[in-house]
């Protein structure tokens, strides 16, 4: 198996195709790299491929009504984006905007159906990770509508995190302001709050990330 396709192996998207259907994308892959603060594809688009983050991060964002941008989530390595135009058509429902250098894979729809159209378990694999993204986008209009900043940032963490070393971290350089963006408030209000949770000992930045050392106050 090439180095590319093992790769693809260890994406969860791809995890259970055989090795040759996995030979195949991996041989219509292109490589595309974006400096940092790049717009990989605008809200609107019409587009025909599927993206997998190689390297880097990602925000996914839209303009709300007031032209203000709501940050939906944030992508890193393994991630992938651009699944929901494969199977609709519809153009792009956001625009992903780099926050580093990224490098990124790139598959064609056409190469894309061709082993979906023999695989239900990467139908099945697409589903379950739609429904992975709905039930995110679910627990995120809960906490805007029944949560108060100090409430929300603490879902963002808890729901960002991921176990490194016996400890939970949030991966990644996630600024103030992409916090503000993606629960609704304001920068320095989130700056307020990440103090009082830095002085308690509650969570310590890290050089790529942040870690909570304890369980978040009860107060939340």
């Amino acid at each position: 198996m090439t180095r590319t396709a093992d790769r693809l192996k260890s994406i969860p998207l791809f995890a259970d195709l055989n090795d040759s259907d996995r030979e195949l994308l991996a041989g219509t892959q292109v490589a595309r790299k974006f400096q940092k603060n790049v717009i990989v594809l605008h809200e609107g688009d019409q587009s025909n491929a599927l993206y997998i983050v190689e390297s880097g991060q990602v925000k996914v964002s839209k303009i709300n009504e007031e032209g203000k941008e709501v940050v939906l989530c944030i992508l890193g390595e393994g991630d992938h984006f651009g699944e929901m135009s494969l199977i609709d058509d519809e153009p792009r429902s956001a625009s992903i905007i780099t926050k580093t250098v990224c490098e990124f894979s790139v598959i064609r729809k056409q190469e894309f159906e061709q082993v979906l159209n023999a695989n239900p378990e990467l139908a099945l694999a697409m589903m379950r990770s739609l429904c992975q993204r709905l039930r995110a986008a679910d627990r995120s209009i809960e906490s805007l509508a029944l949560m108060d900043v100090y409430g929300r940032i603490a879902r963002l963490l808890l729901d960002s995190a991921i176990e490194q070393d016996g400890k939970q971290v949030v991966p990644g350089k996630l600024t103030h302001k992409d916090i503000a963006q993606m629960v609704g408030s304001s920068r320095e209000m989130v700056s307020r709050i990440f103090k009082d949770l830095s002085d308690g000992g509650y969570i310590s930045k890290l050089p790529d990330g942040i870690a909570i050392n304890t369980t978040l106050p009860a107060r939340w």
